[in-house]
């Protein structure tokens, strides 16, 4: 693509629009996935996964109080209203995605307490999901940049051409649609 024109420029500005809705495409769809699966992790104890330890069992205190609020079953961690799952949510704007919970006490659950233990939910849903976080964003991010030219001699003689911007091939890794 020549940019040194008014017209290539102009081209170039387009591409580049493009490139940012896609790139901005893929961070939606990842930011999706971390969201369903700190979601998923309320409510059910968490093996250990990257720096994050695995949940330690409610102290019998918390589940005697659940059990006597109504709270059935009472040994699920994190769970008793769905209010903090119903929180977690994300944002995406431009380059940056953004996971997170309203919920002030999901803060004392991510990072624990004096008082409660660590059972972080956000940290290790990213990490769970970090394969399918690359192979999403680098779909995404490379698809258009690299031109193929196609040529077919037709009947007259003469040569037509398309050039297209095409995604990575998927010998890399890149194959699938998301």
């Amino acid at each position: 693509m020549e940019i040194y024109t008014l017209e290539g420029f102009a081209a170039f500005l387009t591409h580049c629009g493009e490139k940012g809705k896609q790139n901005h495409l893929g961070l939606e769809i990842c930011a999706q996935i971390v969201e369903a699966t700190a979601k998923e992790e309320i409510g059910e104890y968490q093996g250990e996964v990257g720096a994050f330890p695995a949940w330690e069992p409610l102290v019998e205190s918390t589940v005697e109080e659940k059990e006597r609020l109504g709270f059935a079953p009472p040994d699920n961690p994190l769970w008793r209203t769905g209010e903090m799952k119903d929180s977690i949510s994300h944002e995406v704007d431009n380059d940056e995605a953004v996971i997170g919970s309203d919920d002030p006490v999901m803060v004392f659950h991510e990072f624990g307490t004096s008082k409660m233990a660590m059972r972080p939910v956000l940290g290790p849903a990213l990490v769970r999901n970090l394969e399918i976080i690359g192979a999403v964003l680098g779909k995404f991010s490379t698809g258009g940049f690299v031109k193929e030219t196609l040529s077919k001699t037709l009947p007259n003689g003469q040569t037509a051409t398309l050039e297209r911007m095409v995604g990575i091939h998927s010998s890399l890794g890149y194959e699938g649609s998301y």
